[in-house]
This record gives C-alpha cells, sequence and structure tokens, in this order.
C-alpha cells in the first residue's frame, strides 16, 4: 500500500480482495439456488442485505421454516461487530456529512474495514471519504456480481465444498491478517502475536460453550480488552 488517498489507489488496493469476494459468492448464490431461491431474490439478497455469512444462516433458517423474527435477531447477532467496527473508523470522518458517514457505515465490511486499518499504515494515520468509498463500492458490487454469477451456474455445482468454494474467504481474511501484522508500524508483531493467540484459544473453547452466532461478537469484546490491557501492561 502507499500513501495515496484516491479512488485509483482504493481499486488498486482492494482489487486482490475481490477473489475472495468471487469464490464465498458463487457459492452463496449456488447455495441459494439449491435452497429453491430464485435468480432475483439471490441478488436482491446481497444487494438489500450485503451480509456476507449471515445470508447463508438466513437460507439455513428458511430451509427449517424459521419465524421472521428469529431470523432478525440471529442476523443482528451475527452483524453486529460491524457496530464496533463502524465506531473505530467513525473518529477518520468527523469532518464529513452525516449523510457520507451513514453511507461509509452501510456498506463496511470485515474485509474493507481490515483494508483500511492497513492503510492507516501507510499514511499517517489518515482515512478519507474518496479511499473508503471506492473500496466499499468494489466490494459492494463484487459480492453482488458473484451472487448472481452463483446462481446462474447452481445448476452446474452439486457441492461448493468440493471446489474449496467454502474456505475462500477464509483465505482471505488469512491473508489481511497477515498484512496487517507485516505493515504495522506501531504495534510490535509480538503483541500482535498474543492477541491473535489468545483469540483463537477463546474461539476453541468458546465454542464448546457458546452458540456460533453470540460467539463473534464475545470473541471481538473479549479480544480488544485483552489488547489493551496486555499493551498497557508489557508493550
Amino acid at each position: 500500500m502507499n500513501a495515496q488517498l484516491t479512488p485509483k489507489a482504493a481499486f488498486q488496493e482492494t482489487l486482490p480482495t475481490v477473489f475472495g469476494y468471487l469464490g464465498i459468492g458463487i457459492a452463496f448464490g449456488v447455495v441459494g439456488q439449491a435452497a429453491g431461491l430464485s435468480t432475483l431474490e439471490i441478488l436482491l439478497m446481497s444487494l438489500l442485505t450485503y451480509g456476507g455469512s449471515v445470508q447463508f444462516v438466513i437460507i439455513s433458517m428458511l430451509l427449517g421454516h424459521s419465524a421472521l423474527l428469529p431470523m432478525l435477531l440471529s442476523t443482528f447477532l451475527i452483524n453486529s461487530r460491524m457496530i464496533l467496527m463502524s465506531m473505530t473508523i467513525a473518529p477518520y470522518f468527523k469532518n464529513e456529512s452525516l449523510f457520507k458517514n451513514l453511507w461509509i457505515g452501510s456498506l463496511l465490511t470485515d474485509e474493507t474495514f481490515a483494508l483500511g486499518m492497513n492503510k492507516t499504515n501507510s499514511t499517517a494515520g489518515q482515512l478519507n471519504f474518496a479511499w473508503f468509498n471506492t473500496s466499499n463500492l468494489i466490494a459492494y458490487f463484487a459480492w453482488a456480481v458473484a451472487s448472481l454469477l452463483g446462481a446462474f451456474l447452481g445448476n452446474f455445482v452439486a457441492s461448493p465444498q468440493e471446489l474449496g468454494l467454502d474456505f475462500a474467504l477464509v483465505a482471505m481474511f488469512i491473508g489481511l491478517l497477515y498484512l496487517q501484522i507485516i505493515s504495522d508500524q506501531v504495534l510490535q508483531v509480538s503483541l500482535q502475536l498474543a492477541v491473535v493467540t489468545f483469540v483463537l484459544m477463546l474461539t476453541y473453547l468458546g465454542l464448546i460453550f457458546i452458540p456460533a452466532n453470540i460467539l463473534i461478537l464475545v470473541i471481538t469484546l473479549l479480544g480488544c480488552g485483552f489488547g489493551v490491557i496486555i499493551k498497557h501492561a508489557f508493550f
């Protein structure tokens, strides 16, 4: 990443993540088609819900004939981490209008958040609307196009897992984590690795006792708290 905060720079830096969106988006389209959703319904879910993994949960709940309220609560719990992420990036846009802040927050994803945090390492802690909005829009349309493509391919792909499509998003996050660790000039690598190890251990243990939907929020809060404590105590 360079120090430029232009739409062109955002396009170049966000483009590699598109491959992850393509993999998991196509998998979603295939799953949605297999579940009986129409191509239009799959596209609208990606454009309006735009929830990534939560869209798979919605499909599974639809197949289980779940009521509307449990579906809404599950969607909120799974995506509640976005509240914390939006609060983290909000200070970078304090001079922008309310509309622009709401727009950035509405299209924020895990990937664009991670890219934004990586970008601050090259820009002396600065972000702007032009760069972040471009990154968000690329992610948004890549997800929609991938979902639509998956819906069309659904008749020809019996199992997304056999093609490794279910691992595409995980692989992308591993790559983003690696880039964050090697590019961060403020936090020591040992501190970052300690937090990563703590989160992995909590996740492994938490899956035994806590529902996965709630675990995401719990681990996020505990991981952040752990990082703050050991940073001030030992680093």
